[in-house]
């Protein structure tokens, strides 16, 4: 009799030790190490022969889904901070280990130019364009809303927002009927924390874009959806400035831990597939149990 894995107790459960790092957090100063699926993940040929364009490709959820997308058969290209090289070029390593090409975007979201550079980049260095996972976000501890200086929210609204609306709009016309675009909103869409309050605006907007944008798009043949993470372990955690929350985090879900990126990947995956080809506007929800 074969007995099915316990989801509970399938990672770390534990709490995690308390750390901080400078945003926007690596890989290397992550303890314990995020689980991206590099020794788990089996492709089957789902996205054999598509290029993807992944914000935030470099760590994290970004890069469990890079692996995961170039095992699958696709080419993949990475926009991330300069400061996150390191990370780019291991994500690129297994991405070029599955035979599929890796294409590297270093570079600000927050400025416009660079936004419609990385879209062009892709569209000539992989010969087009048609998977876009608009994952890339910035997150900070707040002590209260009073606090919050506009230089702070500026920088969460355009990361979160201005950057998605800059790649989304460019990339647009280069997308061919059977094409997706998948964002990152989170559980702080509908579960708001207060120390969160900036970031959680702009998950919020993110299902109303991916929404409004499915009823735009789906003459076109686009599909548009979202997926909605909750606490998951990645280098954005102990760069927020909560290192006193570490060792509870996740554990408030119902299956009482944090998730893993590699948890996360298959539902990219799913989304960007034909096997998803009715599936247009929706928010898949990968929350250890939360309600979305």
């Amino acid at each position: 009799m074969t007995h099915s894995e316990d989801p509970t107790t399938k990672y770390f459960s534990d709490g995690f030790p308390k750390q901080e790092q400078e945003q926007p957090g690596l890989t290397a100063a992550t303890d314990p190490r995020p689980d991206h699926g590099e020794e788990t993940y089996r492709g089957s040929g789902k996205l054999t022969g598509k290029r993807a364009l992944i914000t935030g490709g470099d760590s994290g959820i970004g890069r469990a889904v890079a692996i995961a997308y170039a095992r699958e058969g696709a080419d993949v290209a990475l926009s991330y901070l300069p400061e996150e090289q390191a990370d780019a070029e291991e994500t690129a390593a297994v991405i070029r280990d599955a035979g599929r090409t890796a294409l590297l975007l270093p570079g600000d979201i927050r400025e416009e130019g660079h936004c419609i550079s990385i879209v062009n980049q892709t569209v000539t260095e992989l010969g087009g364009l048609d998977i876009l996972v608009l994952n890339a976000a910035y997150q900070e501890n707040r002590d209260g809303l009073e606090n919050l200086s506009t230089k702070e929210f500026d920088r969460v609204f355009k990361t979160n927002l201005y950057a998605t609306l800059w790649i989304a709009r460019t990339a647009i016309p280069h997308l061919a009927p059977g094409s997706s675009i998948i964002s990152t909103s989170s559980i702080q869409a509908s579960s708001p924390s207060p120390e969160l309050i900036d970031y959680a605006m702009t998950k919020a907007a993110l299902v109303a874009f991916t929404q409004a944008l499915a009823q735009q798009l789906g003459s076109t043949g686009v599909r548009v959806n979202a997926v909605a993470p909750g606490p998951i372990w990645t280098p954005l955690i102990p760069a927020t400035s909560w290192p006193d929350k570490l060792p509870t985090f996740g554990q408030e879900t119902p299956l009482g831990r944090a998730g893993q990126p590699a948890e996360l990947a298959s539902a990219y995956v799913f989304l960007a597939s034909p096997e998803a080809s009715y599936i247009s506007g929706a928010v898949v929800p990968v929350t250890g149990g939360r309600g979305f």
